[in-house]
């Protein structure tokens, strides 16, 4: 079992806003199932939601919103593609839908600081002649949805997506601030200037949109990244006296703590009630070669506001079953305000993936909604929306949604 882990690779600057006080432990109590649903948990817990209502969200990919193949790319037909999406959702049963707004450096919506993305007009940089965030937000508020915007903080190209980078996106203005791997480009987390940069942008949602809250995804330090911010990491070894210093696994997992405080500090600073939150995998162990931290987040204040592994994975998947990976999250001792959400794999419903453990019934959603219940989190995000729309998946989703 995890217990209450300290996190000691935090630079100074993190350190100073993480105030270590109460924690409480989201252990499993019992096996019975609970026919109320989420409903009667969340009104027991402390949240800075004054309506205490579940989550029971849908991520909205850039794919699903993708307008760069349309023969039409005019506000008109992007608000009928938004408002479709946003309608199916609601009648569904859903409540919360957390929209790609910046997957490469780029934005969906106008911003002062990253280009337009290729998702809207086809070409990276190029203005639509619409703001398409501002359109989600009021599609959302008229249904009486929340919306969060979903933000990969570092990723500027992956797998040679987008295939032309603009002349204003970060990695042509200043190279400096990037790391280029076999795979991907990414924002330097070892860069204050990227940093800046990023917080720069959370800001600039925070105080433009409307929104209740904004999400970072798994995408942190890229698992085949090798000597390639060496220069960054000698630079600080010769700062501290020899063998006082963090190793470069630690300095990298520290490079992104303060990325995160720096951000949940911005977000609760804007004078808005937004929720900062991190859906990072779900195999608990998995996250340290991203140098994602996830036990300090979880259990200390000042980083995050709700966290949602996404446990894709069926319930008798052979190297991790779901519910063994969601009982490794809640034995983690939560800070007092933390939310747990629970991320459902949508896209595997009806597919052969997980060794062919989804083919063998159609409720395996619905099951892992009641065992997420059973564990007591405070919700659930379904990936994706695409799920919803897909004939594979059909028999799942209806039974999931009778649930919500």
């Amino acid at each position: 079992m995890i217990k209450k882990i300290v996190p000691v690779i935090v630079t100074a600057a993190a350190l100073c806003i993480v105030m270590t006080t109460g924690v409480i432990n989201k252990n499993n109590t019992g096996n019975e199932k609970s026919t109320a649903g989420f409903n009667s948990v969340s009104e027991t817990k402390a949240s800075s939601d004054k309506t205490n209502e579940p989550m029971k969200g849908v991520w909205v990919t850039y794919m699903e919103l993708s307008m760069q193949y349309d023969d039409d790319k005019s506000e008109g037909a992007f608000k009928r593609k938004f408002e479709n999406i946003a309608q199916d959702c609601k009648s569904r049963g859903f409540n919360t839908l957390i929209v790609q707004v910046r997957p490469f450096c780029d934005a969906l919506y106008s911003s002062d600081i990253f280009p337009y993305s290729h998702i809207i007009t086809g070409i990276q940089g190029e203005a639509p002649g619409y703001d398409p965030l501002k359109i989600m937000c009021e599609s959302c508020k008229k249904l009486g949805l929340k919306i969060h915007a979903w933000i990969n903080p570092y990723r500027i190209k992956l797998n040679g997506i987008p295939r032309e980078l603009c002349q204003t996106n970060p990695y042509k203005t200043d190279s400096e601030l990037c790391i280029e791997t076999d795979s991907t480009i990414i924002l330097n987390p070892a860069s204050k200037k990227a940093r800046e940069l990023i917080v720069g942008g959370v800001n600039e949602l925070a105080k433009k949109y409307e929104i209740d809250g904004i999400q970072f995804d798994d995408y942190f330090y890229p698992t085949d990244i090798e000597n390639e911010d060496n220069a960054q990491y000698l630079e600080y070894a010769s700062t501290v006296e020899n063998g006082f210093g963090m190793s470069l696994d630690e300095w990298r997992t520290a490079n992104v703590n303060l990325l995160i405080s720096e951000v949940y500090r911005t977000v609760h600073s804007s004078g808005r009630e937004i929720e900062f939150g991190i859906s990072p995998q779900g195999n608990l162990s998995n996250n340290a070669k991203l140098n994602a931290d996830v036990v300090s987040w979880c259990c200390q204040f000042g980083y995050i506001d709700y966290i949602c592994p996404q446990i894709y994975f069926s319930l008798e998947n052979p190297a991790l079953s779901f519910e063994n990976a969601l009982k490794e999250w809640t034995e983690l001792d939560f800070h007092d305000n933390l939310k747990l959400y629970i991320g459902l794999a949508g896209y595997k419903a009806g597919s052969d993936a997980d060794e062919k453990t989804w083919l063998g019934s159609d409720d395996i959603l619905a099951q892992e909604y009641d065992i997420s219940v059973d564990y007591k989190a405070d919700g659930i995000m379904l990936y994706s929306y695409s799920s919803l729309v897909d004939i594979n998946a059909e028999g799942e989703i209806n039974n999931l949604c009778k649930l919500l």
